[in-house]
């Protein structure tokens, strides 16, 4: 087990009453669980989004903390969010890091794993 280390699991929704498919706004809602699975208490500080549809058209969203939050993690904790995001297509993908600060002032990175964003019906 290292030290440092979270662990990142997504689940992901589509938002038919906040898409416009006619007009290329397809939405989804993401709701990330990030856990510490290391041993030393850290904070997550900022987050860095590459968001991309299947034009391979591609947003970078970077900024402080999750939904307003930057949270303080134990060992064993948990911090569950929901956020969202657009593409022009019905499918897509996104990935992502994560910069966090243990509290013993080592700076390390936390990979998000790219996951898809899919209308339901196209999953066959």
């Amino acid at each position: 087990m290292s030290e440092y280390a979270f662990s990142v699991s997504v689940r992901t929704q589509y938002l038919a009453d906040q898409s416009d498919p006619d007009r290329g706004r397809h939405a989804f809602a993401y709701t990330i669980t990030i856990r510490n699975t290391g041993e030393v208490a850290a904070q997550l500080i900022s987050r860095h989004w590459w968001i991309t549809d299947s034009d391979n058209g591609t947003q970078e969203v970077a900024g402080l903390g999750v939904v307003g939050h930057q949270p303080l993690l134990k060992p064993g904790e948990h911090f569950e969010y929901t956020s969202w995001a657009t593409i022009s297509t019905p499918a897509g993908s996104m990935r992502g890091k994560y910069f966090c600060v243990a509290e013993d002032g080592h700076r390390f990175e936390v990979p998000i794993p790219e996951f898809a964003l899919v209308l339901p019906r196209m999953l066959h």
